[in-house]
């Protein structure tokens, strides 16, 4: 099976060799010494058939996923055969793989590194209910009422702050502060049209209205904001000082921070009155009518165990455990410590298609579509 890896970024950029880098050479490294455990040599369909085996399509970056996966293999007897994608489509690259499948399903299970993608294939009638006891103890609101998907090791959407550009006291503290003149030109945000930032967007058109959502994205393209490929580039043009301050994830923003970048990261709306931070967990549930149902159950367990969600706020990415009761390192926002934005997924992806199709109206990327458009 075929899986792509995001390219590390050239070295000499910063003070030390880009985590990323390092973490992309480690991957190399395990994926030689996991060839025993997955199955990583060609495309799902041309692989060998095994009797004992899981097929996977996982979001989650993979230098973060593979020793998870290997760990499971180790314990279980399990193969796992892992579909992936690139950093910039990953999420509806999958879901819309998953899609095309429906008929003739090849996975097994969706491991999404964000929901709205995950409830939009519910609704499409790819996913089948399970409800796993390891997640008994998962929080409601990172359950799905009938059991198509857990949500478990969040990220949040925060601001990436260059410190030379932006010195402290002076940093932005809303998702409006995007629109504030003084600080024109001086904004990134990833292309809305993939990953979290997508899924941000349809947030925003049902939370905010659809009105304010659009009035937001024209008046911060307006405002000279860069549209660039993904969340991970945001984060280095930010680290790098091209810009002084952008959204991206807690994960991306970790990264900076350990290859010894001058940034800070802002939980952006923390105040009285304001909406609070998007956190957006991972899931995972069960494709429908995948070819390994069990071994499906069983993987689908492993990753919602407690343990699992630990190696994850651990790990580089410094995934936020939806359990209160989950070990994590200082680094680790916990979500109880934060002011949360209120979101009904559900609702959100009920409103990605409509946001999409807008984003596609002449002159809606560029900025330069007319008001209430």
């Amino acid at each position: 099976m075929r899986v792509r890896r995001v390219t590390p970024s050239p070295a000499g950029v910063g003070p030390v060799a880009p985590m990323r880098q390092r973490c992309a050479s480690v991957a190399r490294v395990l994926a030689a010494l996991l060839v025993p455990f997955l199955a990583l040599a060609g495309p799902v369909g041309c692989a060998p058939e095994r009797a004992n085996e899981v097929v996977v399509y996982c979001a989650l970056d993979l230098e973060f996923a593979e020793s998870i996966l290997a760990d499971f293999t180790r314990e279980t007897g399990i193969h796992v055969r892992l579909n992936s994608d690139n950093e910039i489509t990953k999420t509806v690259g999958l879901s819309n793989q998953i899609k095309l499948e429906k008929e003739h399903p090849k996975a097994d299970v969706f491991w999404n590194n964000e929901i709205v993608n995950t409830i939009r294939l519910k609704q499409f009638g790819c996913l089948e209910p399970y409800v796993s006891a390891a997640a008994a103890d998962i929080p409601p609101q990172f359950r799905d009422a009938e059991g198509y998907w857990t949500g478990f090791a969040a990220r949040a959407r925060v601001f990436i702050v260059n410190r030379d550009r932006c010195p402290a006291g002076q940093e932005p503290q809303s998702w409006r502060d995007y629109l504030d003149p003084a600080r024109k030109g001086q904004w990134a945000i990833a292309k809305p049209i993939a990953g979290t930032t997508a899924s941000h967007l349809a947030v925003l058109f049902d939370t905010q209205g659809e009105a304010a959502a659009k009035e937001w994205w024209l008046g911060l393209r307006r405002n000279d904001a860069a549209l660039l490929t993904g969340n991970g580039h945001v984060m280095k043009a930010v680290r790098a000082g091209e810009f002084a301050y952008g959204f991206t994830d807690t994960d991306d923003y970790r990264v900076a921070e350990l290859d010894g970048y001058k940034v800070a990261c802002v939980y952006p709306d923390q105040g009285e009155g304001e909406i609070g931070c998007l956190v957006i967990p991972n899931t995972i549930s069960r494709v429908k009518g995948g070819p390994n149902a069990e071994n499906a159950r069983r993987f689908i367990d492993y990753v919602l165990s407690k343990e699992t969600e630990r190696k994850l706020a651990h790990c580089p990415s410094a995934q936020i455990p939806v359990r209160a009761d989950v070990p994590a390192p200082p680094h680790v926002r916990r979500l109880d410590s934060l002011k949360v934005m209120t979101v009904d997924f559900e609702r959100a992806a009920a409103r990605f298609d409509a946001a999409q199709e807008w984003l596609t109206t002449p002159g809606v990327l560029t900025g330069a579509a007319p008001a209430g458009n």
